[in-house]
């Protein structure tokens, strides 16, 4: 590892590593000198590409763990979704699509004039 670790380039992350430590570390899991630990090494063993799929991958698991993951939504759920939106559009709620279109040329318009754009409260 230490040769490893020589080889890639490094960044100061050790304050970021305690702040990040600090706020998330929960009771009955790795001290924050461990977590500190694990993170450093990783951050010099793992090229930038492997670091991305293992946070895609932690972030997966933790969702799991907690209740969280996103899970597929079924054809009764998307028919019922569809009826919804049908429904709306048939009693007149919601934009027209004519509508949408313009306004989006005027922001696009704007954009390329440098104007800022506010977003109008709903």
């Amino acid at each position: 590892w230490q040769m490893a670790h020589k080889n890639k380039k490094s960044f100061p992350r050790s304050e970021i590593n305690r702040n990040f430590a600090a706020e998330t570390i929960q009771p009955n899991t790795m001290s924050e000198a461990t977590l500190t630990s694990l993170l450093e090494y990783l951050y010099g063993a793992l090229t930038p590409s492997n670091q991305r799929w293992l946070a895609a991958h932690l972030v997966e698991h933790a969702n799991v763990e907690e209740g969280e993951a996103l899970k597929p939504y079924t054809m009764k759920e998307v028919n019922a979704m569809l009826d919804e939106a049908e429904a709306e559009i048939a009693a007149g709620v919601g934009t027209p699509h004519e509508d949408v279109m313009r306004e989006w040329d005027e922001e696009i318009a704007c954009l390329e004039k440098g104007e800022l754009i506010m977003a109008e409260a709903v």
